[in-house]
């Protein structure tokens, strides 16, 4: 019950976040359309998106968390004294760091836009040009998202999760005023502004969780860098977890520089839309479940307590399956709904809609495995094992690339989300065997008797959408009324069948019920 109190916190403020992205996203949509210009955006967007899960929200948290909990837990210590200590040693080393490399990202944007997307297709000098300076707008967004993640990496270990959660709001806020006030007829003038809100909602960000330490008596004072053993553990654990943790998006990464390289400009934006659909259970589910697991089984473990760790593991795959299962399935069947309800008006062609739910249905076949990494992981890191994870996402790197190259000719922009989906399969199988090798996880009773059960439930209220989603067709291209009102109905719709599916079928029993609503009394 707390792991589902404690993700539900999060997963609510997720859920504003997310809904919020895609108000900015619809804004997008309706005043650059899909053509060169949210290309050159989305490519620029690319780098503090990829970093952003790479290190700040992934390599960072997967690191620091474990060894500022092991300081603070320490019976021999100051308690958080000793991991405040900590956290002022990481900052002095990171801090120059950061700035340096956001000196050498801008001074090297020419090549690493060139880098990203490949010139893109069939482009001139000046468009290409242009497509640099959004880069350049956007790079210092990683400098600020980094000290962001280590606050947040605080307040995480201090059990205030909802602070951290609440940050990525400030995006989507500082992002939606900045193409409602500064939109332009000129839809490069409009992806330009959004590229300079991106760095702007950084700074705001980081403000956001300074103030909230110091709130809580957290207050980092700046000391000169000194690699001490705690740092260089701490940079020998970061290296590999940069890649463990953002092979999803190392793996987008690839996906874009292809399609922008070799596709008709607009198959990023498909690609980028169908994502950002995708994300939305992804960020309610797996990156809450992700944040609660890792400190919470870290904790577990540094007591000693290791059958509580399996059994807080199990009981995050099981809540992953139960959300994510029915999330999977109604992406697949009512994509085309979705993508016209959110996307499909000014420039968002009804072209540009269909190819947007083609590529969601690739990318969300993969969905339950994106969410498993999630609940996988901390498995590895809460035991400071990095390297593992790091082995298994760079053949998921491999296969992504392979099928990429496979795919992208025949099915166009729905290639690469489709190879996108399969390596992150392969990841997780990886994961989920050498975890049971290791006797770290075992499948109990309770988990393998519902699983099969929730694809059932599942399967059930996708039969149900798929009828259901040609009589809301209609509606979705009408006013915003009009629109949402199918949404609603779409949603409300399939999760009452797949409440109901749970139930008739054992995979969720009146005595659960019963015992959230105690709970909750």
């Amino acid at each position: 019950m707390n792991l589902l109190k404690a993700t539900g916190t999060i997963g609510g403020l997720t859920l504003i976040s997310r809904v919020l992205g895609l108000v900015r996203d619809s804004l997008f949509a309706r005043y650059v359309g899909a053509s060169f210009a949210s290309d050159a955006f989305l490519v620029a967007f690319r780098l503090p998106n990829m970093f952003r899960a790479l290190f700040a929200e992934g390599a960072f948290a997967s690191a620091f968390i474990p060894m500022f909990n092991q300081k603070v837990g320490d019976p021999e210590g100051r308690g958080l004294a000793d991991g405040l200590m900590f956290a002022e040693q990481a900052l002095a080393v990171l801090l120059p760091v950061l700035l340096a490399m956001t000196v050498a990202l801008e001074v090297f944007a020419w090549p690493v836009t060139l880098l990203l997307s490949g010139k893109f297709h069939g482009v001139s000098e000046a468009d290409f040009a242009f497509a640099v300076t959004c880069s350049r707008w956007t790079i210092p967004y990683l400098m600020l998202i980094s000290l962001v993640s280590l606050f947040g990496g605080i307040l995480n270990s201090m059990h205030k999760f909802w602070v951290n959660a609440a940050a990525p709001i400030l995006l989507n806020v500082t992002m939606i005023a900045a193409i409602v006030l500064f939109h332009s007829h000129d839809p490069l003038a409009t992806a330009r502004n959004q590229s300079i809100a991106v760095s702007v909602s950084g700074a705001l960000q980081l403000a956001w969780l300074a103030w909230a330490c110091r709130m809580s008596g957290v207050s980092l004072r700046l000391r000169l860098p000194r690699l001490n053993p705690d740092v260089r553990r701490l940079m020998v654990l970061i290296l590999p977890a940069a890649a463990g943790a953002g092979a999803a998006q190392i793996n987008l990464t690839i996906s874009t520089l292809l399609a922008s390289s070799l596709l008709d400009h607009g198959s990023v934006t498909y690609i980028y839309m169908a994502d950002r659909l995708n994300q939305l259970p992804l960020g309610l589910i797996g990156i809450g479940l992700g944040t609660v697991l890792l400190p919470t089984i870290s904790r577990q473990l540094g007591a000693g307590d290791d059958l509580s760790a399996l059994d807080t593991q199990n009981r995050g795959m099981e809540l992953a399956l139960l959300l994510t299962l029915p999330a999977t399935v109604a992406l697949v069947v009512c994509g085309e709904p979705i993508a016209a309800a959110l996307f499909g008006y000014g420039r968002f062609t009804a072209e540009n809609t269909h190819y947007t739910a083609q590529a969601l249905a690739a990318f969300s076949i993969g969905l339950p495995s994106y969410i498993l990494v999630k609940v996988l992981t901390p498995g590895f890191y809460a035991r400071q094992d990095t390297r593992t994870p790091v082995r298994f996402a760079l053949i998921s790197i491999a296969v992504n690339l392979v099928g990429n190259l496979v795919l992208i000719v025949p099915l166009k922009h729905m290639g690469p989300p489709l190879a996108t989906a399969i390596a992150s399969s392969v990841n997780v199988w990886l994961l989920y065997h050498r975890l049971v090798r290791r006797g770290h996880f075992i499948a109990d009773r309770r988990l393998r008797r519902r699983a099969p059960r929730l694809v059932l439930a599942a399967v059930a209220m996708g039969a149900v959408l798929w009828r259901g989603q040609i009589y809301m067709m209609p509606y979705v291209h009408g006013t915003w009324f009009m629109r949402f009102g199918a949404l609603a109905a779409l949603v409300s719709g399939g999760m009452l069948v797949y409440a109901l599916a749970t139930v008739i079928m054992g995979a969720f029993s009146r005595d659960d019920i019963a015992l959230l609503l105690r709970r909750r009394r």
